[in-house]
């Protein structure tokens, strides 16, 4: 199969991965305490269906999807709801947010399923919505809703080409890679429901050339897969493949323009995490409770992949790794490229968590002297998505956003490749992150503010329709007392009238 290369990218990021991938999946303790943020994925956060005291089972829906872009979330073991308040939660603010937790009675009771026995007896609509109800989002990292990526239906679009990522092109991550090795058939099973479900002509696995194992499990299960449309794809190790667009220009040569999407140009692609978890919801009826999840780094004593139930504290995977090193630094939330650093380890895994990173000193990304920019040019040709980095920083520095954004500022996939070829240390992502948070709250501002002006001028056409209706109503009113006759009008012909009658009477007579 004929490849392309993307612009730009990193061929030679040291990988470890060797740390955790060559010990096989071990399902992590149920913890004594399981903590569910209500916004866990892109869009709306979900609304509580539980209040305190309440008793749940795994697998139970704790909180519903809130309009359109949003997902349900389910409880990942038996217990009692303890509190529905805020608590620290992964993200790079370091903010709190609202939260339910639940406290586990060690039974680890499950409510019961529905399995499939025919998914194609069951119509797309159908298929979709048992995704969405099973909560699932992009378990890449992006924690886009998924239900939404696959509902074409009302979409004047025709899917040509399905691609599985499972190229894990970020230091240290290696989940994504234990999941194929152990269960290459299972994830096959999801891509045949997405083939179905998309009308695909074709499915693309796509497998980074690092990992000639996990290739050779992927080809001995379709070996035995009757299905010829699915094939799977060695391609070069150069960050970040893993990338949507960076991945299917690898795969296809095409382009997805700025401002559209991958289904614009006849593509979907899915990593194989969720696909994954799309089986799990179609075939077994199993909603999304958990995830396999990479530990590593050398703050750890035995790096590792765990299957964790979401909700899980860090703490408790720490434990199952055997604890901290005296090397353990900082902890990461991803790979030390894209990832972010969290304050405490009594933050919980949530749908998007695909690595922790327990960093030594060495390890973590510390700040660093930036120095002036010597306009080297080396971001641009390091940037896999065609941009201008110089350009950005300047207007992102000065606050210049408008100008940034102009310079499709929001197609930066904040990748970090600018950042390690910049040779003054310049923070570029940092700079970016700003201006797009700037660029959002000014857009917000610039919504509420448009709907305000809109309610104002709506009010002040309403008010000079009144006024103007008042002012007609008037104007016939008058025209209709005009065209009276005059009291003394009416008076001399009510007598003229009676005088001619009299008349006529005296006249008979």
């Amino acid at each position: 199969m004929k490849l392309w290369r993307f612009n730009g990218g990193l061929p030679s990021l040291a990988e470890h991965k060797n740390e955790s991938v060559n010990l096989p999946i071990e399902c992590s303790n149920v913890p004594s305490k399981l903590v569910y943020p209500l916004r866990q994925h892109i869009g709306n956060a979900a609304t509580p269906l539980v209040t305190v005291g309440d008793k749940v089972l795994r697998g139970q829906k704790i909180a519903d999807a809130q309009g359109l872009i949003s997902a349900p979330i389910h409880a990942g073991s038996s217990g009692v709801v303890t509190s529905l308040e805020d608590h620290l939660i992964p993200h790079p603010s370091g903010f709190s947010a609202p939260s339910i937790t639940i406290e586990t009675d060690g039974l680890d009771t499950e409510i019961t399923h529905t399995p499939c026995d025919d998914f194609r007896r069951l119509s797309v609509a159908k298929l979709v919505a048992l995704i969405r109800e099973a909560g699932i989002v992009g378990l890449g990292g992006a924690a886009f809703p998924t239900a939404i990526k696959l509902d074409n239906q009302s979409k004047a679009r025709h899917i040509e080409t399905l691609i599985l990522n499972g190229a894990e092109c970020e230091p240290y991550i290696s989940c994504d890679d234990r999941l194929l090795k152990e269960r290459a058939e299972r994830v096959l099973q999801g891509v045949e429901i997405l083939l179905h479900m998309l009308g695909a002509k074709q499915a693309i696995i796509a497998i980074e050339d690092n990992v000639p194992d996990t290739f050779k499990s992927i080809q001995s299960a379709l070996a035995n897969n009757a299905n010829r449309a699915i094939t799977a794809v060695q391609i070069p190790t150069i960050y970040p493949t893993g990338g949507e667009k960076q991945l299917i220009k690898t795969l296809t040569g095409k382009e997805v323009p700025s401002g559209n999407i991958p289904a614009d140009i006849g593509i979907v692609s899915i990593n194989v995490g969720t696909v994954h978890a799309i089986q799990q919801a179609v075939i077994d009826g199993k909603p999304l409770t958990s995830r396999i999840i990479t530990v590593t780094g050398e703050g750890v004593n035995t790096p590792h992949n765990l299957e964790v139930r979401i909700g899980t504290p860090i703490s408790t995977l720490i434990e199952v790794c055997s604890g901290y090193t005296h090397a353990a630094e900082r902890l990461i939330m991803g790979g030390p490229m894209m990832g972010f650093a969290l304050l405490n380890d009594e933050i919980p895994v949530v749908k998007a968590t695909n690595c922790i990173l327990v960093a030594s000193k060495h390890e973590a990304v510390t700040e660093k002297l930036a120095m002036p920019c010597i306009r080297c040019g080396l971001c641009a040709s390091a940037c896999p998505a065609n941009l201008l980095p110089q350009q950005l920083y300047w207007f992102s520095r000065s606050e210049q956003f408008e100008k940034a954004e102009n310079l499709n500022l929001f197609d930066c996939i904040e990748c970090g490749c600018c950042d390690v070829v910049c040779p003054s240390h310049i923070p570029l992502v940092q700079h970016f992150r700003y201006a797009k948070s700037a660029l959002k709250v000014q857009n917000h501002e610039k919504h509420l503010s448009d709907i305000a002006r809109e309610r104002f001028e709506a009010r002040e056409a309403r008010i000079a329709k009144d006024k103007a209706e008042r002012a007609e109503r008037s104007r016939k009113k008058k025209a209709a007392l005009k065209g009276k006759p005059a009291k003394e009008e009416i008076d001399a012909a009510i007598s003229r009238s009676k005088a001619k009658k009299q008349t006529n009477t005296e006249s008979k007579s």
